[in-house]
């Protein structure tokens, strides 16, 4: 799946209060602080149980419902759905391989949707509010390793501390990922057949681009090519252990709207 790249820094600088440190970050107002939360759901427009984990993975986005987290939200549609009568749009074979892995680390049988996976760490079914706050609230408490994101002409600086000694096998690959705001779906076949589907944070790309290690930080600045268009666009860095699959920090750009 592709999507294009921007490279007009104007548009860029707009964007540079909204940096999201991956540690501890402020609310606007207030004085309560977050934790930067990763929380990926893998889903598909072919199947009937994921609307429902679509419209949870929406409110944990728009609203922060969780106290101290700064949920960083992630929606991966896969492709295994797509040979019983409709393909998903927004779905790729990476999201199913990634997810894949993810059921290799967690000793499962296979894969399913909806599945929800919190920092790397937790899996659970997708559409479970009560399992999905906890797992959230629980990954507030645990280390992070600080992101900071910031313009520069036609790239996004990617800058992360090393991460601790005890991490496995002291290092971690870092992500770059681009996902869509929003997007909608008349669904004209398979199980969801009729249905107005609704979906957040769509991952349209995810890029490895380097490595963090306990005696060494990361900085790189991130190539943005394409027509400058970055509305309704994220830009999201994770950290993530190769082996257990635990991410250390997230990070979020988000352009005005």
């Amino acid at each position: 799946m592709q999507t294009r790249f921007w490279s007009i820094v104007t548009l860029l600088t707009g964007i540079a209060s909204a940096v999201i440190a991956a540690e501890r970050v402020p609310p606007a107002s207030g004085p309560e602080r977050r934790t930067a939360v990763m929380v990926e759901l893998f889903t598909s427009e072919g199947c009937s149980s994921c609307p429902s984990a679509d419209l949870l993975l929406e409110k944990l986005d728009q609203s922060q419902p969780v106290p101290g987290a700064m949920i960083i939200a992630l929606s991966e549609h896969v492709d295994y759905w797509n040979h019983i009568g409709w393909t998903d749009p927004y779905s790729s074979a990476v999201f199913s391989s990634r997810q894949a892995a993810y059921a290799r680390r967690f000793h499962l049988e296979g894969s399913y949707t909806p599945q929800m996976i919190v920092d790397g760490a937790t899996e659970l079914v997708g559409s479970d509010w009560s399992r999905a706050e906890s797992a959230i609230a629980a990954a507030t408490k645990l280390e992070k390793v600080p992101i900071r994101l910031s313009p520069v002409r036609g790239a996004v600086r990617v800058e992360v501390d090393a991460i601790p000694s005890f991490a496995a096998r002291g290092k971690a690959d870092v992500y770059f990922v681009l996902a869509q705001d929003s997007g909608t779906s008349d669904v004209l076949r398979g199980e969801n057949q009729g249905r107005h589907l609704h979906h957040v944070a769509i991952v349209t790309n995810i890029q490895h681009v380097g490595n963090v290690s306990a005696k060494m930080a990361f900085t790189k600045d991130v190539p943005t090519g394409g027509n400058g268009d970055l509305k309704g666009v994220r830009i999201i860095v994770f950290v993530q252990e190769p082996e257990n699959g635990r991410v250390w920090g997230a990070a979020m750009l988000r352009p005005a709207h």
